[in-house]
């Protein structure tokens, strides 16, 4: 199964070389795994009550992705993304990075990381015409976003993860991962500005902005769109239901305020919610479900368990146990590499916000900004504005883990200087409760 995983990766990093899309090739590994899967199962049932599991699970993260990406496309027909790119003044590349990246550092930790990144890229389409520099404030939207979700419980499914089950709490992850994730992400902020990309003038968008006029009750459209996506966490901690579940009603009640403010507008269908579902990326939507299932194959024939036994054997120091596993989720997808870590150690082995679980925290979240396959965030990214993967790495990955290494290093001095951000200011963005 390795091997397979492993030549349908490679499909997918050479795919403009090849010509095949990346989405059938992932489709296609997918199903194969599942079939050698059942094959090496002790039965069949056994293989298929597994797939249902895995199947149950991955579209929990695909009907949340054609949620969020449903409602950004609604409030982007309606223009209503130009309240805020009208705000961003700036036309300075080094400056435009910055603001950029911490405008999604924020964002991720209030939504999460696959929902910052389709709503920060989806604005970058408005404020930077088609460019390679558009692509690396794409890159930085990645690293941003994944860094932003790491040190909040609600920013990334693996930070959730493990809040849910208890190794971490809010305050005190919010306390110590904070640092380490500015870090994360100003490092490779402050290299890049030293890049070419990063100097001369800013790039022209008179026309992009000039062109565009907001619809009618446009701004109605973006104050919901947006307060759905934030009322998903809050949703999700009222009711314990999957964060799917809010997005999805989010995108019901969107649906019926276009439905009656454009009631009897017979030239405006297009503002309308079946229009904008057939522009959104569904190919992405379905590259993000064979490289998720395909993921969870491997988990079922316990081979990221094998992969977590063997770290655990041969390297004895937690904080490179940790490091490694950031590492690995840049091409493994981290869910399961965390889950294989919560199963390994329990909390009695590493009691609650211990050193071990914050590092995994922020490993694994950031990790995955190395390789542009490696998060959500990057996988949304690289659907959207059509990036390939050697791209990415040439461009962006060096940056990545210069950040990643700068984090961990943060943490670790941190720790070890006692320093955090005050208990009162973690407290702020989150409703009461561990």
């Amino acid at each position: 199964m390795t091997l397979l995983f492993g030549i349908g990766y490679a499909g997918i990093i050479f795919e403009e070389s090849l010509a095949f899309n990346k989405s059938g090739v992932g489709l296609i590994m997918a199903v194969c795994l599942w079939i050698v899967r059942s094959i090496g199962a002790p039965s069949t049932d056994i293989a298929v009550s597994e797939l249902q599991h895995a199947s149950a699970e991955v579209s929990e993260i695909v009907f949340f992705l054609l949620g969020a990406m449903t409602i950004v496309e609604i409030v982007d027909s309606h223009q209503g993304f130009k309240l805020v790119t009208d705000n961003i003044t700036t036309r300075k590349p080094r400056t435009l990075l910055w603001v950029i990246g911490f405008v999604t550092f924020f964002l991720s930790s209030i939504l999460d990381n696959l929902t910052s990144t389709i709503v920060m890229v989806s604005l970058l389409r408005k404020l930077v015409p088609p460019s390679d520099f558009r692509k690396l404030l794409g890159g930085v939207v990645v690293i941003a976003a994944n860094a932003g979700g790491a040190w909040t419980p609600i920013g990334d499914v693996t930070t959730t993860m493990l809040w849910i089950h208890g190794q971490i709490s809010t305050v005190e992850t919010m306390k110590g991962l904070f640092i380490p994730a500015v870090v994360s992400l100003a490092v490779p902020l402050a290299l890049l500005s030293l890049t070419s990309e990063a100097s001369g003038d800013g790039p022209d968008t008179s026309n992009i902005m000039a062109s565009e006029q907001m619809a009618p009750r446009g701004q109605l459209v973006f104050s919901v769109g947006i307060g759905a996506l934030i009322f998903v966490p809050v949703f999700k901690s009222l009711t314990g239901l999957p964060p799917y579940m809010g997005m999805l009603l989010g995108l019901g009640v969107l649906w019926i305020l276009t439905d009656a403010i454009h009631y009897g507008e017979s030239e405006r269908q297009r503002l309308k919610v079946p229009q904008a579902l057939s522009r959104i990326d569904t190919q992405g939507a379905l590259f993000f479900l064979g490289i998720l299932l395909s993921v969870s194959s491997l988990e079922a024939a316990g081979i990221l368990r094998e992969l977590a036994n063997y770290l655990d054997a041969h390297i004895p120091n937690i904080e490179l146990i940790a490091s490694s596993i950031g590492i690995v989720s840049a091409i493994i997808d981290n869910v399961p590499l965390v889950a294989a870590a919560m199963g390994m150690y329990d909390v009695a082995s590493f009691p609650q916000d211990s050193e071990f679980w914050q590092l995994v925290a922020y490993c694994a979240g950031t990790g995955g900004s190395m390789l542009v396959i490696g998060s959500a965030a990057g996988v949304a990214f690289m659907g959207m504005e059509k990036v390939d993967f050697f791209w990415y790495f040439r461009k962006v990955s060096g940056f990545a883990f210069a950040g990643y290494a700068a984090g961990i290093a943060a943490y670790l001095a941190a720790q070890n200087l006692h320093i955090s951000i005050p208990t009162t200011v973690a407290q702020v963005p989150f409703l009461s409760g561990s």
